[in-house]
This record gives structure tokens, sequence and C-alpha cells, in this order.
């Protein structure tokens, strides 16, 4: 399959597509081409005027959130930051993507290996790599809107819903933490894990949803209490 034709496939017929990845495992060019993708979607937004006053307000806010001063001196170099927005994008491309697909490898390497799952590293690197085609749509989708609202708050998480809670809540925090296109990575990794594993489906995609959501509670509750 071409590398368009496992995109394609991961959003209209993942379990196929994963079917396919695990007995064929290839995931290089896919990596590159979905990090190459995010940088300059997450760059092009970045370097706009709009977008660094959107990174300094979300820099801001996670700086009062977790309880530390702003002042003069501290908002004039979150200003200086913004102006490195491109690279800024750049970087956050490659933690997100190289760097998030890596340890979400050898997590589930690990769990599949105590499971005694006859896999490889590599088929399972290439599945979380190919899930991650979610996790960069995502992204993509979220740098056009970035310009349009001139704000980083994701529109595609639950906060974005109920914007009636006070947003330094604990509710507010943890349904801010809730992406939509998380859960629906997290549910195509588990399909994924499940062809590797030979489990079902709908087990381990409940699984891998509920890990998100608890990770996403206990974040909540330590930002609660930071704050």
């Amino acid at each position: 399959m071409s590398v368009s034709a496992r995109v394609v496939g991961i959003v209209r017929y993942p379990r196929q597509t994963l079917q396919e990845v695990a007995s064929h495992p290839t995931w290089v060019s896919l990596l590159v081409g979905l990090t190459v993708a995010t940088a300059a979607a997450g760059a092009l937004v970045s370097g706009t005027e709009v977008g660094q006053l959107a990174l300094v307000d979300q820099w801001e806010r996670t700086v009062l959130a977790l309880g530390g001063p702003i002042d003069d001196a501290r908002y004039a170099e979150l200003q200086a930051w913004s102006r490195r927005g491109p690279a800024v994008a750049a970087a956050f491309a490659v933690v997100a993507g190289p760097g998030v697909a890596a340890a979400v490898s050898l997590l589930a390497f690990g769990w599949l290996r105590h499971k005694t799952a006859p896999v490889s590293y590599s088929q399972v690197l290439a599945v979380v790599v190919h899930a991650g085609v979610i996790l960069a749509l995502g992204r993509m989708v979220a740098a056009p809107m970035v310009y349009a609202r001139e704000t980083t708050a994701s529109a595609t998480t639950l906060g974005s819903w109920f914007s009636g809670f006070d947003e330094t809540s604990a509710v507010a925090r943890f349904l801010g933490a809730i992406d939509l296109f998380t859960v629906w990575w997290a549910v195509v990794l588990g399909i994924g894990l499940a062809i590797l594993s030979g489990r079902r489906a709908r087990t381990c995609a409940a699984w891998v949803v509920s890990l998100y959501i608890g990770v996403a509670l206990i974040a909540a509750a330590a930002m609660a209490g930071v704050a």
C-alpha cells in the first residue's frame, strides 16, 4: 500500500489497514511525512502576528494556572519567544510525532510481550505510527482554527462544548483535556493492539480510551491542586 492509501485507510478502514501494516510493517516514510506536514501547518500559523499573540496568551494562561507571576519582564520574555513560533512549532511536531510514537511503542511492546504476544518491535512501531495519522490530522485541523479563532485553545475538546464552567475549575480542566481526535486515536490504537495481541478490538479500544481519560483526570486534578 502507498503512503497515501494507508493514510486514507486509517481514516476509513482502520482495521483492514492495520492488518496490512502488521503483516508488512513499514513506517519511516509515513512518520517523516506526518512530521513535516504538522510542522509546516504549525509554522505557517505561528509565523503570523495572530499566531504569535495566541502563543503568548497560551503561555501566559499556563504560567498563571501553575501559580506563577506575570510581570512586564516575564511578558516581554514570552513575546520574544513567540517570535520564534515557527521553530517552536517544528520542535513540537518532532516531540508530538516521533517522540510520542517511540514512547507509546515501547509501552505497547512491553504490554504485548507481557501478554506473550509473538510480535516484533517493528510491528508495534508500525501500528503506532499509523494510528498517529489521526493525531496528525487533529493538529493540521487545529492550525487554521488557531488563526481563525485567535487562540490556541482547542475547538475539538469537550471543554469547548461546555464553556459555562469556570475555566480554573477541575471540571473545566478535565473537559479541556479530553480531545476528540485523541479519543479517536485511542480507538484506532486499540484496534491495532487487538490485531497484534489476538484480543477483541472492542476490549483493547476500551482499555486505551479508559487509560487516556484516566491520565486526563489525573492531570486535571494535579493542575487544580497547583492552582
